[in-house]
């Protein structure tokens, strides 16, 4: 059986590209499988990571309060 490395980046995308359509046709199956494949191209193409230091992790509490825009029409 051939595995979804073996096959070269032209035929794995003509692939993907066939079972996304199965999948919007009704192909219960087919979304899990498209998946597989576009998730070994985006692998393949060194796919950038998330920048985690651009999100702000801090908990709630922590976090400024967002100043409300209509409390200045509403005279606090």
């Amino acid at each position: 059986m051939t595995t979804k490395q073996e096959f070269p980046d032209e035929a794995l995308s003509a692939m993907a590209i066939l079972w996304r359509r199965k999948a919007l046709e009704g192909d219960l199956h087919a979304r899990g499988i498209a998946h597989e494949l576009e998730t070994e191209l985006r692998r393949r193409a060194g796919a950038r990571f998330t920048n985690y230091d651009a999100l702000d992790l801090r908990p709630l509490e922590m976090r400024a309060a967002r100043v409300r825009w209509w409390r200045f029409w509403q005279g606090r």
